[in-house]
């Protein structure tokens, strides 16, 4: 091959890399939009982006009781709880999100404290009804990822979730149904308009470990909590 003929196919292959890089799409924006259900009662709940492996990226949106760990009812000590604002510490919440996020405290749980809560750029209130919400990623990412919701609601028991299942479990006794997790895989390569994330499986009932349980047969009323759960990329 002559010199000539050398540089144009490196200049050739050098433009056509700069022309998949400049196009290639990208995900730097999610829009997560929530249909309020029958059986919604003020939920705890989280969103946030793991690989398409199941590596936690970055939490997305949580509910700002969880993220800062104070509550309408603080804890009183004893197994009771006061009927003030203040700090409390319930691991049943979104046990699957918590141990994803992996990041402990000096309890040994893996819930946020008023000292060491998630950053307000990922909180916000619970919603009074239907809402959308938006937010920015920290970067712009490529590739495929999972987009995963975690929703709970306290005291909905059921026949199979009753409260003297797990006796004297206070962690059990302040969640009922245990937590729903949510799931949706996106690729940015073949971006929809649209995903809507459906249940995977449940959390652990008094949160435990990070195990995620696949069998939601014994879930009732915890699957109306939202009619539906969307999110739009961007």
């Amino acid at each position: 091959m002559t010199t000539k003929k050398y540089i144009l196919l490196i200049a050739s292959l050098l433009l056509s890399t700069a022309y998949v890089a400049a196009n290639k799409q990208t995900l730097s924006t999610i829009e997560l939009s929530v249909e309020k259900g029958k059986s919604y009662n003020y939920p705890t709940f989280a969103l946030w982006l793991e690989s398409a492996g199941g590596k936690f990226v970055q939490e997305l949106y949580v509910t700002q009781s969880l993220a800062t760990g104070i509550y309408n009812n603080a804890d009183a000590g004893d197994k009771r709880w006061k009927r003030e604002k203040g700090e409390a510490r319930r691991p049943s919440t979104l046990p699957y999100f918590l141990h994803k996020r992996d990041i402990q405290a000096p309890d040994g749980t893996y819930l946020p404290t008023p000292e060491q809560p998630i950053p307000d750029a990922y909180t916000g209130a619970t919603p009074r009804q239907s809402d959308v919400m938006t937010i920015v990623l920290d970067r712009q990412l490529y590739g495929k990822y999972r987009i995963v919701f975690e929703i709970n609601q306290p005291w909905d028991f059921n026949r199979v979730w009753y409260n003297n299942r797990y006796p004297n479990n206070t962690d059990y006794l302040l969640s009922g149904q245990p937590s729903l997790v949510y799931m949706v895989e996106i690729d940015t390569n073949n971006l929809q308009e649209e995903y809507t994330l459906n249940p995977i499986g449940h959390g652990h009932p008094y949160g435990k470990t990070g195990t995620l349980f696949t069998d939601i047969s014994g879930i009732t009323t915890a699957k109306n909590i939202f009619k539906s759960i969307k999110v739009k990329v961007y």
